[in-house]
């Protein structure tokens, strides 16, 4: 009984269709990066960019223009963020507020008053 119900519901909200994807893992991968590794013996063009991180989208096609080795090893090391460690003052462990201490403003001085009940 329950399954021809089951069945007949199915039925008038149309088949099933695939699993759409989880909007999450589209955006993890909006800031996908990627570095250039460079080989033991890379050119002077890779071994200038070997600190910086490129969007995927926006990195440089390997071999580079001006690799002037014949047969180009260097690679790309991938990256979740093109961000590196943290960048915000909260992330860091510094008080944002420039106060750290304990509160010495008193409560109940400030807000309703007392014949507003």
């Amino acid at each position: 009984m329950a399954s021809s119900l089951f069945s007949k519901a199915k039925g008038l909200f149309g088949a099933e269709t695939e699993a759409t994807p989880v909007l999450v893992q589209k955006t993890a991968r909006t800031y996908h990066a990627v570095s250039i590794v460079p080989c033991p013996r890379a050119c002077a063009a890779a071994r200038a960019l070997e600190e910086r991180r490129f969007l995927s989208r926006e990195a440089p096609v390997l071999p580079l223009r001006k690799c002037d080795r014949a047969k180009c090893e260097c690679r790309y090391e991938h990256y979740d963020d093109r961000r590196k460690g943290p960048r915000r003052a909260r992330e860091l462990g510094v008080s944002v507020d420039g106060y750290d201490g304990p509160e010495h403003r008193l409560k109940g001085k400030r807000g309703r008053r007392s014949t507003d009940r």
